[in-house]
């Protein structure tokens, strides 16, 4: 049995608990990522049954909102601020410094699963312009060289 089909009955509880909910995509998506960490593609086929939805219409939801995963998350996740306060100081020759250390792209991960990066645009802490998030924690007035102290500490990890 392929590993996303051992996640089906999480999704089965989760897609009868909402059955009948007007609504209910949006709540019964966050909460298969909150119990699985994303969302399995053998789930969409699933949803999409039990809400009266074409599978296009799942997985367009899906793809539109950046916070939805269809496949397991990395290590670390690093979310940096792109927002104009950010931007003003310095943010995209962070997000340029990511770019090349990591040799992946703004939505993408590693190649070794350890890191992934996502752009967001606000973070709530515009007064100490740059920021990011790494792993839930907002780091501010960032520097290239806390930067690459952060990615350090995270490739350490691995």
């Amino acid at each position: 049995m392929p590993d996303e089909m051992l996640h089906l009955p999480m999704v089965n509880n989760v897609l009868e608990r909402h059955k009948g909910s007007p609504g209910a995509l949006l709540p019964i998506l966050h909460e298969i990522q909150a119990g699985i960490g994303y969302i399995p593609d053998a789930a969409v086929p699933e949803i999409a049954h039990a809400l009266n939805l074409s599978q296009a219409e799942v997985r367009g939801v899906i793809s539109f909102y950046h916070d939805f995963r269809s496949a397991p998350a990395a290590r670390h996740i690093l979310r940096l601020c792109r927002a104009e306060s950010c931007q003003s100081r310095g943010a995209e020759q962070l997000a340029a410094q990511l770019r090349e250390r990591l040799q992946l792209d703004d939505h993408g991960s590693s190649a070794d699963g350890n890191i992934s990066l996502r752009p967001v645009y606000c973070l709530g802490a515009c007064a100490c312009s740059p920021a990011l998030e790494l792993d839930g924690q907002v780091h501010a007035r960032l520097s290239a060289e806390r930067l690459d102290a952060l990615l350090d500490s995270c490739l350490e990890d691995a």
